[in-house]
């Protein structure tokens, strides 16, 4: 792929468009909502690595701080993928305007252009504020404050995703524009259908006729994102500056590999993704199961098993038999539930292996275990009920429940979670007391099975563990 020209602008030092008329800002034809490091390492990538300008006007999801960064630069950024045998280093263009999270009447006036067809979100899984079997949280304080802002007020400032969606596609039915496609690119099992069910919801609280109008305003695609994307350090901008002579003040590190695989409408159109490596299909279901269980399982499992060994990076817990074998094991239990073929499955095995012990990528065990409570019953009870189902004791999967609970007792990486007080709370006192409250907050049936509750007490009661 081409990389675009990285020569410093000499007039600030800083990384800018101005003067280069190849990182000319492209029509703005999509809308992102979550202007992190993932978004713009992989989506942001994907678009500008795909034929034709399609442009981005990416908005924060909460914190300001990286809208205040890529301000000044015009939306660029240099992007740093990191190989094993040192790093190679392109400017990413895709984003044509920046916007933080309080700019409300800007995202209202794109969703009232005739350009805008697509929207991505990446917000992390919490966000969404869904509950599964339910739907949208309705006794989530925000949900409840958005509906009553929207029910004043179709125009009125809101804070929570599925309302600031909703407030997006009813100004662009009243503008009377078609359908455009959300894209969700969070790791939650058919992401789109979760969307498109909080969204519907959100509209029925506000009012019931407008579920209609949420109907016909946009189609939804379902994805599965993988790019291992760690936090930015100081040290990562002092050398994007030592070896570009650029002054980027958000650059982003990730990893060579990357995938995306995408199945949905898209009645507005879209960028040629697959130009750039992206995989379209009509079922992305077994992607998901695979990448959900293997992967982000796998990474659930090392992040709270490593950071209770002492361990920091994804790479060092690997680096420990104890934690490798624990791996395998997981691995091995959940494999055959899987609907893909064998050979496929122990390929990809091995590309996560030699991924996650690139010494070079320091992906934080801290940042993959926040949100357990969201994340695991995804990642790992699936794997759970169908080994009861069976009628056998998940013991690899039991052993990360075992380590979550060990984690919200303090072992480990710190508790950043939705419901941390809630899970905390749960998790004190004596564990056989403990177990099944936890796994009451992850899956109300499941604190009644004895037989996986006593094996993740006895697991917690293995040397080493946390009384």
């Amino acid at each position: 792929m081409n990389q675009p020209d990285t020569t410093t602008d000499t007039s600030t030092g800083t990384l800018t468009r101005t003067g280069r008329p190849d990182l000319e800002p492209a029509p703005i034809r999509i809308v992102h909502l979550g202007l992190g490091n993932f978004f713009r390492a992989h989506p942001a990538w994907y678009t500008h690595h795909a034929p034709g300008r399609w442009g981005i006007a990416a908005f924060t999801g909460r914190r300001d701080g990286p809208a205040d960064a890529l301000r000044p630069q015009e939306g660029l950024y240099t992007l740093v993928t990191r190989h094993e045998d040192g790093d190679r280093f392109e400017v990413v263009a895709s984003v044509s305007a920046v916007h933080s999270a309080v700019d409300h009447d800007a995202w209202l006036g794109y969703f009232r252009s005739p350009d805008l067809a697509v929207v991505t979100t990446t917000v992390t899984e919490a966000a969404y504020l869904y509950t599964p079997g339910t739907g949208l949280d309705i006794d989530h304080p925000g949900v409840g404050e958005d509906a009553e802002v929207l029910r004043r007020t179709p125009t009125g400032t809101v804070a929570t995703v599925p309302a600031r969606l909703l407030a997006g596609l009813l100004a662009r039915e009243r503008a009377g524009l078609g359908p455009i496609t959300i894209v969700p690119c969070d790791n939650l099992p058919r992401n789109g259908a979760v969307v498109r069910a909080v969204v519907r919801d959100m509209a029925a609280l506000v009012d019931p006729d407008l579920v209609a109008v949420v109907d016909r305003a946009a189609a939804y695609a379902t994805t599965v994102v993988d790019r291992i994307t760690p936090h930015t350090t100081d040290e990562d901008r002092a050398t994007v500056l030592e070896r570009t002579g650029e002054r980027d003040a958000a650059p982003v590190v990730t990893e060579p590999f990357t995938q995306w695989v995408i199945g949905g409408e898209f009645p507005a159109g879209r960028p040629d993704w697959e130009a750039a490596g992206a995989v379209i299909t009509d079922d992305v279901t077994p992607y998901e199961q695979c990448k959900l269980t293997l992967l982000n399982g796998g990474h659930s499992l090392l992040a709270y098993t490593g950071s209770a060994r002492g361990h920091a990076t994804v790479a060092d817990a690997v680096a420990d038999p104890v934690c490798l074998d624990l791996l395998r094991e997981w691995w091995e239990e959940a494999r055959p539930h899987l609907d893909l073929p064998e050979d496929e499955i122990r390929t990809y095995l091995d590309a996560l292996l030699s991924r996650w012990s690139n010494p070079r990528m320091r992906h934080l065990l801290a940042q993959i275990a926040e949100d357990g409570s969201v994340k695991l019953p995804v990642r790992i009870l699936p794997t759970v009920r169908a080994e009861r189902a069976l009628g056998r004791t998940p013991h690899a999967a039991a052993r990360v429940l075992a380590a979550w609970v060990g984690h919200l007792r303090g072992r480990g990486a710190p508790v950043r979670d939705p419901r941390s007080r809630q899970a905390r709370e749960a998790a004190a006192g004596p564990i056989d007391e403990a177990v099944p409250r936890v796994l009451a907050l992850l899956d109300p049936d499941l604190a009644h099975d004895t037989t996986l509750a006593d094996t993740i007490t006895h697991h917690l009661r293995e040397p080493g563990a946390p009384s």
